[in-house]
């Protein structure tokens, strides 16, 4: 048991740009069957993988409450730990709950702030660019940030992040369009 947590914590979250033909989440399933009957390493070590990734999505949704929703969203998960059925659809079923939390996190919320690090942007990564996402992000609704982080930075398709967000495919193709038109029309270059 403890090479396959060895290597499921060297293998960590893959990011969009470096998913490998082979399943790479397959690791992290025996952390998972452990975890679920009680192994407390196996337990934190789920926690060590979860972590950056489920960071990585909350960011740009709750912005500077990104470390509640990233806590609420952890809680949610370990809470419904020993309910996943099948341990390789661990990151798809993470995902969903970690969007949901943050978003609710973030509606919680009154005022919204610029996050204070936003560094998973893609290109090139000099301050000035995080600098202009984080103010684009920062003037967009929650609900337009969601659906802008599902199609953009994770790259999912329309049915799959309508029904992360649990709404219909119209609804999200209407926000999607909305979200990317107020970021090209706030974007200042």
């Amino acid at each position: 048991m403890k090479t396959a947590r060895a290597d499921a914590r060297q293998q960590g979250p893959p990011s969009r740009q470096s998913a490998a033909p082979e399943d790479p989440w397959a690791t992290a399933a025996p952390l998972v069957r452990a975890a679920q009957v009680g192994d407390a390493i196996a337990l934190n070590d789920l926690l060590s993988l979860l972590t950056p990734y489920v960071s990585r999505l909350c960011r740009p949704i709750a912005l500077n409450n990104s470390a509640d929703a990233v806590q609420e969203a952890l809680i949610a998960v370990f809470q419904g730990l020993p309910r996943l059925k099948d341990p390789r659809a661990l990151y798809a079923w993470v995902r969903t709950i970690t969007v949901r939390e943050a978003v609710r996190v973030a509606h919680r919320t009154e005022r919204e702030t610029p996050v204070c690090e936003f560094d998973d942007i893609a290109g090139p990564r000099s301050p000035e660019l995080a600098v202009d996402v984080r103010d684009v992000l920062r003037r967009m609704s929650t609900e337009h940030r969601a659906v802008l982080v599902l199609r953009e930075l994770e790259g999912l398709d329309e049915r799959t992040a309508s029904a992360i967000l649990n709404i219909s495919c119209g609804t999200l193709k209407s926000r999607l369009h909305r979200a990317r038109h107020s970021f090209r029309k706030a974007w200042p270059r």
